[in-house]
């Protein structure tokens, strides 16, 4: 397990090393300094690329904690701590800003705990925003509750997944409830955590009962004398399970985790730049693509060969996606561009296979109207509408791959074998069953 691990960082440092090698290289080569607009523009994302792959040289892995306020946030990372480093409190919205501090479970593996303003703050939408931006950063999530979940909380929850990360559902504040309460919450809270009623219920990995500051009680002391008195203690916090649940993650998966992660943010920066150069560069596309559009419905409609027009109009496509990529300065072969082609031409909902076999039928009366054209000369008229529409299809198909090509190219390096979507892919290929990344498994490979 631990080799695979070490597998999967080593794959996301070379997919991340792979794409700032290509942006170098556009920078060396000319195409970002003559255009500073776009420089500018892909700053951040090379920067946030920059980023992730120190954060996977460094080998922290970033622990964030979520929840609405009062839930015990705080307490719960204090509990993990063993000492009251954040500040906690009776009011809300104790937690102002983001506050991250270090933790070394078992004295080998390095985290940093993230604490966060509650979700919830009334005139806190700065600081709401601050703290969904921190989940971005977080290879695991903690999200606090305290009771079953409300109708806000579990909203909360589901942006929470949304962002692709595994996440622990962790009970806070159990002293509270009698322990037919404490069974019944759990139930819930099994099948609402999933964030999808038709989802599994959580495994015990992702749910984790646990009293981070107990509430003091009242003890009965009876002293030597016979006197009896009444004093109030604080009991330990009941934390050990969590404290447990975690070292076990860190250390089955924390090192594919952080490969992930990484990977995701790496997805994320090339798919914005890509985005940003698109954008930029929308005419210029819009030109490349007519004029292949023109190209190729005149090379189709000038072939008299059935076969050959097929293979043209092919090859035409693929000059196309390429074109497209040289312009928007996003890495393309020929072997990527082919596979590009081929998921277009099998998500357009057959139009365009439409377009082949009807472009293959027009090309055979074309041909058969050349051959014969000698012995019966109308039969060139007969050529002349097999040709001119054949071209109208080609053209149509050559217009509408060069569209659809524009949505795919958005994701830049993320195509062939070290982009970062390919990676991810490899990893989730590769999980067991029994890790918490195989519930992200379904979701992370639709959104690829």
């Amino acid at each position: 397990m631990r080799n695979l691990q070490e597998t999967h960082l080593n794959r996301a440092r070379a997919s991340l090393r792979q794409a700032l090698s290509w942006y170098g290289y556009l920078r060396k080569s000319g195409q970002l300094s003559s255009n500073p607009e776009l420089a500018g523009l892909m700053k951040p994302e090379l920067e946030a690329l920059n980023s992730t792959l120190n954060k996977l040289d460094s080998n922290i892995i970033r622990i964030a904690a979520f929840g609405l306020v009062s839930r015990g946030k705080s307490a719960v990372l204090n509990a993990l701590l063993g000492e009251k480093i954040l500040q906690t409190g009776p009011l809300n919205g104790v937690t102002q800003w983001p506050r991250s501090v270090r933790w070394q479970p078992g004295g080998k593996v390095l985290v940093e705990l993230i604490d966060t303003p509650g979700l919830d703050e009334i005139e806190g939408e700065s600081r709401a925003d601050m703290a969904r931006e921190v989940v971005h950063q977080a290879d695991l999530i903690l999200f606090v509750v305290s009771g079953d979940i409300t109708r806000t909380e579990y909203q909360a929850l589901l942006e929470l997944r949304q962002a692709q990360k595994p996440l622990i559902l962790v009970f806070n504040k159990i002293d509270l409830y009698p322990d037919t309460d404490q069974g019944a919450i759990y139930q819930n809270l099994q099948q609402l955590g999933a964030g999808n009623p038709q989802a599994k219920p959580l495994l015990p990995d992702e749910i984790v009962m646990v009293a981070a500051e107990p509430a003091p009680m009242e003890v009965r002391v009876e002293w030597p004398d016979g006197r009896v008195s009444y004093e109030w203690e604080t009991p330990a916090p009941q934390i050990d399970e969590l404290k447990e649940t975690i070292l076990n993650i860190l250390n089955r998966e924390g090192r594919s985790l952080l490969a992930l992660n990484a990977l995701i943010q790496a997805r994320d920066a090339e798919a914005a730049i890509a985005q940003k150069t698109i954008d930029l560069r929308e005419q210029e596309a819009e030109n490349i693509i007519w004029q292949f559009t023109k190209y190729k419905a005149l090379a189709v409609m000038l072939n008299p060969i059935a076969f050959l027009d097929i293979l043209g109009g092919t090859v035409a496509d693929l000059a196309l996606i390429r074109a497209l990529a040289r312009l928007y300065g996003l890495p393309m072969t020929s072997y990527e561009a082919g596979k590009i082609l081929k998921t277009i031409l099998f998500s357009s909902g057959g139009l365009l296979l439409g377009e082949l076999g009807s472009s293959f039928l027009l090309g055979l009366g074309k041909s058969t109207a050349a051959i014969t054209s000698g012995d019966n000369p109308s039969n060139i008229t007969a050529f002349a509408g097999s040709a001119i529409a054949q071209a109208g299809i080609a053209g149509y198909g050559a217009y509408s791959v060069g569209k659809a090509a524009q949505v795919y190219l958005e994701k830049g390096c993320t195509w062939g074998q070290l982009g970062a979507s390919s990676v991810i892919q490899e990893i989730l290929s590769q999980v067991d069953q029994n890790t918490i990344l195989y519930r992200l498994r379904q979701e992370l490979g639709l959104k690829l």
